[in-house]
């Protein structure tokens, strides 16, 4: 009876035994069980990044391809450091420093030793690897450009960090990521998934083939290609009319919101940025802390908008029902804010909405301002009503659109001024410098284009975006398609379109006429202070412009500033007409006009003292 039931004991053992390993091996198994089993390898397969064209199927960004260098710290046998470093173009201090990163991530686990090999290296190496073990060479694609234009709306990759590994478990050391631009935003969309090979092991660590026979062996799978809405010839063409000049440009489409163009001067070349030397010169761009080449001054500079901030305040004070488009306001070559005068360029004399537009009057915008807060009880009271309008434009926020950096402007508050001058101990007078678009007002060109855009429409806008398509199939995203509405009845835009027509007619931009395209657009000439030693500086002007087009069936809204770049026609308006003849036309008739901005810099100005000291936003005046 012993006898049975000690055969017995062992043969439930022996199937218990059996049933837990059979069930490890086919049915609790799992990608993580293969990488923590010493005796399997994994070997990944990068897909290749999904292409970008632009809104014409032409292409922006496609790849190529590069290798890598890998090492499994673990599997490392001694070797000639100095000839394997010779090979691969590296110093030995550099090979120990990465060996010993690698080891660090995971002894176990491949890590990238040398990133990025040329094809004439990867020949050259290729046929010696055997001889160094734990060593082994990855094919993987970096991007190429097809463009020289668009670093700053584009973006860049680049190998995934500490921070990257820890919030994402999808990346592995060495793996590349979006890190600006649109290759950050649709990351998601773009980077494909990784496939991923499983090779045996025996007790010798030699390969004896794949593991299961590649049951558990994925394929890679491509990211998926998108179109954006950028125009990359006049991206392009923005781009070379920068050259030399400070600033940022940005171009939208007003009946969808699409961004056209989204330029920052001075920019570099995209493909700066990719292969062994990317480190190194994004160094050298991000520490030019003069020029800022990386810091992109379309979404992010948040000047004074200056004079086509008067637009906005027109509407404002038609919709509050202070003026009319008939109303006459006297301007004695500017305006006085108690004893004090405030001074006007537009030559004096009585001025309704369409010549003061045209002729950008201060004198006409300080007193249509002063109205709106008059007509409440309170100064505050009219504090309110004038930031809802001005917000409604998409100002002093962040508009939402579809880039992963920007700056919201500020459009100033009660709150605001309560803090500067103590509560309830301001009025309108203290802060009539916004009636002219200076003063707390902050903008960027992107808002700009939007609030351009907004009155293009007569009325609303659509959220600014940059995807179009994926896959060829239409973005169907609510944020985009559906139009928001200004506080501005659709009434009164009319008058104030006709003005800023009559600005290339009558007024500061008659001589920027392009034959057979009427446009609608407004100067701005923008006081440019900082401080020096304590002292607050008045420096070079900035010039901004905007403008939409053709007025009828606008197909562009345009905002352009340029640092430093003296009144608003003489830069930015030069540029804006350019750009909008371009896109409409697909061609320059005034060759003369674009010789001349392709030509002129303001490298002499930015060479002198000071001019390259930023804003300084927190003053009460510009």
């Amino acid at each position: 009876m012993r006898k049975f039931l000690l055969a017995a004991i062992i043969l439930v053992i022996g199937i218990t035994f059996i049933a837990r390993l059979s069930y490890l091996q086919i049915f609790s198994f799992s990608p993580n069980q293969v990488m923590e089993d010493p005796a399997i390898k994994a070997i990944y397969d990068y897909p290749e990044r999904g292409y970008i064209f632009d809104r014409k199927g032409e292409l922006l960004v496609a790849n190529q391809p590069a290798y890598d260098v890998m090492v499994i710290p673990r599997e490392v046998q001694p070797l000639d450091t100095l000839e394997f470093c010779a090979l691969l173009g590296i110093d030995k201090k550099t090979f120990k420093t990465q060996l010993a990163k690698a080891r660090v991530y995971s002894p176990r686990l491949p890590s990238v030793l040398v990133p990025q090999l040329s094809k004439k290296d990867y020949a050259r190496l290729q046929e010696k690897m055997r001889r160094f073990q734990g060593f082994y060479i990855q094919k993987r694609s970096l991007r190429y450009y097809d463009t020289d234009s668009g670093a700053n709306v584009l973006g860049y990759i680049a190998e995934v960090n500490a921070r990257d590994l820890q919030n994402n478990p999808h990346y592995i050391a060495g793996e590349l990521i979006g890190r600006t631009g649109i290759e950050k935003q649709y990351e998601h969309i773009l980077r494909g998934h990784k496939g991923v090979k499983y090779i045996q092991k025996d007790r010798f660590n030699r390969d004896i083939g794949p593991y299961k026979d590649g049951l558990l062996d994925t394929l890679p799978t491509q990211g998926r290609e998108i179109t954006v809405t950028l125009d990359k010839a006049l991206q392009e063409y923005g781009e070379k009319l920068m050259v030399g000049k400070r600033g940022g440009i940005a171009a939208l489409e007003p009946s969808s919101g699409e961004i056209l163009a989204l330029i920052s001067g001075p920019t570099y070349d995209p493909s700066l940025l990719i292969g062994r030397d990317r480190s190194k010169n994004y160094s050298k761009l991000h520490y030019d802390s003069i020029a800022k080449p990386t810091w992109d001054r379309s979404i992010l500079a948040e000047p004074s908008p200056g004079s086509p901030f008067k637009i906005l305040n027109a509407l404002i004070a038609l919709q509050e029902g202070v003026v009319t488009p008939t109303t006459k306001i006297p301007c004695y070559n500017g305006f006085y804010v108690g004893n004090k005068k405030r001074g006007c360029h537009c030559g004096g004399g009585m001025r309704d909405l369409n010549s003061g537009i045209f002729k950008s009057c201060n004198a006409y915008f300080a007193v249509a301002f002063r109205k709106i807060y008059d007509k409440y009880n309170t100064t505050a009271e009219g504090m309110d009503v004038w930031e809802e309008h001005a917000k409604s434009f998409g100002l002093g926020t962040y508009l939402g659109y579809d880039l992963p950096t920007g700056r919201p402007g500020r459009i100033p508050s009660k709150e605001y001024y309560d803090r500067v001058y103590g509560k309830n101990r301001w009025a309108s007078s203290y802060i009539i410098s916004n009636s002219i678009g200076q003063g707390e007002i902050a903008t960027t060109p992107i808002q700009l284009a939007n609030m351009t855009a907004a009155i293009a429409n007569k009325g609303y806008y659509f959220t600014p975006h940059i995807l179009k398509e994926i896959e060829g199939a239409p973005i169907d995203i609510p944020e985009y398609t559906i139009p928001k509405h200004t506080t501005i009845d659709k009434r009164h835009f009319d008058g104030v379109v006709q003005a800023m027509a009559n600005v290339y007619e009558h007024g500061t931009a008659r001589w920027l006429k392009v034959n057979d395209i009427t446009i609608a657009g407004k100067t701005g000439t923008v006081e440019n202070f900082t401080r020096i030693d304590g002292v607050r500086t008045q420096l070079t002007d900035h010039s901004v412009f905007i403008a939409f087009a053709p007025v009828e069936n606008p197909k562009i809204a345009i905002a352009v500033y340029i640092e430093n770049g003296y009144f608003g026609s003489r830069y930015a308006g030069h540029i804006a007409s350019l750009m909008i003849e371009k896109y409409i036309k697909g061609e320059i008739t005034r060759t003369d006009l674009e010789k001349r901005m392709l030509e002129k810099t303001l490298e002499a100005e930015y060479a002198k003292p000071y001019s390259g000291q930023p804003f300084k936003i927190n003053e009460r005046v510009w």
